[in-house]
C-alpha cells in the first residue's frame, strides 16, 4: 500500500517514476480526505521542481478526467449530415477575444463547438467575463441545457459544471496559494483534463507567448504546446496547437463589453486584421481537423458567423440586441513624445491598466466591471503626431485613472520607420 511521505520522498529527490497504481491510489486517497492538503501540496512543490514524466502526466492527467463526469457530445446531426465536435482553448492574453469570434464562426461552417471557458485572473481577461457583459446572458448551463443549446445552434460557450474534473479546481486553488501554478505539466494537466472531459473530438490549442503571455518564453511555451498536444493524443482526442505572438494587444479594445463591441464588429467583416489573422487561423485547423471543407471568410462576409452567435447569445439567455454598457467616466493616456511610428505597445502594461481599471480580478473571487478597459487608438505600424494620445482608458470610478496610469509608463515606443510586418503565427505543433 503506497503512503503520501513516500510518494513525497520519490518525487522530492527525483530518485524514481511514481506507478500509475501510486497516482491512482493518491487522487483517491486525497478524495477521501487520506492525504491532507499539506501533503498533497509538498507533493505538488516537488513537482515544480522535479516534474512529471511522460507516462506519470498521463496517469496524472486521466486521474484528474476521471474524478468526475465525462460528457458524450457524439451524435449530432444538421440537415441529416452528423456534426463532429471540436474545440479551442487559449493560454490567455490581453485582448485576445478570440473565442467569442471562433466558436459561432466555426459552429457555422459546419462542426459543434462546446467551449468550455473560465475568467480572468490578473492582466488576463476571461471569455465568460467579456459574455456577462450582454444583458441577460448566462455562463452556467446543466448538461441538458448544453446538449440542447448545441443541438439547436451548434455552438455554446459555457463555465465548466462542478461534475466536470473536479479534482482540478481543488489542485488549481491548492496550486494558487502555494505559488506552484507555473509548472508545464500542471498547466498542462489541467487545462487538458477539462478539455477531454467534456467530450470533443478534437482540439486545436492557442499558446501565446511574449510579454502579454502566461508564458512570456519562447522555448517554455513551445514545450508546453508540446505537453498538451502529446496528452490529448494520448487521451484520444485529436488535437493540434498554434504558437502566437502576444506582445501587443490584440486588436484594439482591452476590456470585457468593449471586446465584446469588437467581437460583433469581427463577425460583421470589420475585424482588426492581427485579430483576424489568429482567428482565421485557428478555424483552418479547427474544421482541417474534422474534415470540414469551409472557407471561415466566406461564413463572416456571407453573415452565417454573425446569425450563429447572436443565436448562441439567445439560447444562453442573452438579448444580441440590448445596447452594451459602457463606462462613466474616459481619460486619454500615454501621448506620444513625437510624431513617428508606434513601434511597440506593451500587451502586459496595457493589460495590467485594464485590470487596476477594473476589468479584471487579482482573486477568484472578486467583482468585475463590464464596462471598464482600454482602447488602443493606435498600435505599432500606426503613425502619430507629437502629444497625440495612444489610449483611452474606461473606467466606473475615476480614481482608478492614476493607477492604470502607473501601469503604462514605458509601454510605449516610437521610431521613425515603420516596424517590419510580422506574422503573428509562430510555429505548429501536431500533425
Amino acid at each position: 500500500m503506497p503512503d503520501a511521505v513516500s510518494l513525497i520522498h520519490a518525487k522530492r529527490d527525483n530518485t524514481r517514476s511514481l506507478t500509475d497504481a501510486e497516482i491512482g491510489w493518491l487522487f483517491a486517497a486525497y478524495a477521501s480526505g487520506d492525504v491532507a492538503d499539506e501533503q498533497m501540496a509538498a507533493l505538488l512543490m516537488a513537482i515544480y521542481f522535479n516534474g512529471l514524466d511522460g507516462a506519470e502526466l498521463r496517469a496524472w492527467t486521466g486521474e484528474m478526467i476521471d474524478s468526475g463526469e465525462r460528457l458524450n457530445l457524439t451524435g449530432f446531426a444538421a440537415h441529416g449530415r452528423p456534426r463532429p465536435s471540436v474545440d479551442k482553448h487559449s493560454t490567455g492574453g490581453v485582448g485576445d477575444k478570440v473565442s467569442l469570434v471562433l466558436a459561432p464562426l466555426v459552429a457555422s461552417c459546419g462542426a459543434v463547438v462546446p467551449m468550455i471557458s473560465g475568467r480572468g485572473l490578473g492582466h488576463t481577461g476571461g471569455t465568460l467575463d467579456k459574455l456577462e457583459s450582454i444583458p441577460g446572458w448566462r455562463a452556467s448551463l446543466g448538461n441538458q441545457e448544453l446538449t440542447a443549446a448545441l443541438t439547436s445552434v451548434g455552438a455554446v460557450i459555457a463555465a465548466a459544471g462542478s461534475g466536470l474534473a473536479p479534482a482540478d479546481r481543488r489542485l488549481y486553488a491548492l496550486r494558487d496559494v502555494t505559488g506552484t501554478v507555473e509548472s508545464i505539466p500542471l498547466i498542462a494537466s489541467s487545462i487538458m483534463s477539462k478539455k477531454i472531459a467534456e467530450g470533443t473530438s478534437a482540439l486545436v490549442l492557442d499558446v501565446k507567448t511574449g510579454s502579454g503571455a502566461f508564458m512570456q518564453d519562447g522555448q517554455q511555451a513551445l514545450e508546453l504546446a508540446r505537453t498538451m498536444v502529446a496528452l490529448g493524443v494520448d487521451h484520444g482526442v485529436r488535437t493540434r496547437a498554434l504558437i502566437t505572438r502576444m506582445d501587443t494587444p490584440l486588436g484594439r479594445a482591452v476590456g470585457n463589453a468593449l471586446e465584446v463591441a469588437e467581437a460583433i464588429a469581427a463577425l460583421s467583416g470589420e475585424g482588426p486584421e492581427d485579430l483576424m489573422e489568429v482567428t482565421f487561423a485557428l478555424a483552418r485547423q479547427m474544421l482541417d481537423l474534422v474534415g470540414l471543407d469551409a472557407d471561415p471568410e466566406q461564413a463572416v462576409a456571407s453573415g452565417r458567423a454573425l446569425d450563429t452567435f447572436r443565436a448562441m447569445i439567445k439560447v444562453q439567455g442573452g438579448d444580441p440586441d440590448a445596447p452594451l454598457p459602457q463606462a462613466a467616466h474616459r481619460q486619454g493616456a500615454l501621448p506620444a513624445a513625437a510624431s513617428g511610428w508606434v513601434t511597440r505597445l506593451d500587451a502586459r502594461a496595457v493589460g495590467v491598466a485594464a485590470w487596476r481599471l477594473g476589468a479584471g480580478r487579482a482573486r477568484k473571487e472578486d467583482d468585475v466591471s463590464h464596462t471598464a478597459g482600454v482602447r488602443c487608438l493606435a498600435k505599432p505600424g500606426d503613425y502619430v503626431r507629437q502629444g497625440e494620445y495612444v489610449l483611452e482608458l474606461h473606467a466606473d470610478d475615476p480614481a482608478r485613472f492614476g493607477p492604470a496610469l502607473e501601469a503604462v509608463e514605458g509601454a510605449l515606443a516610437i521610431g521613425g520607420e515603420p516596424p517590419p510586418r510580422a506574422s503573428l503565427i509562430v510555429d505548429q505543433v501536431g500533425a
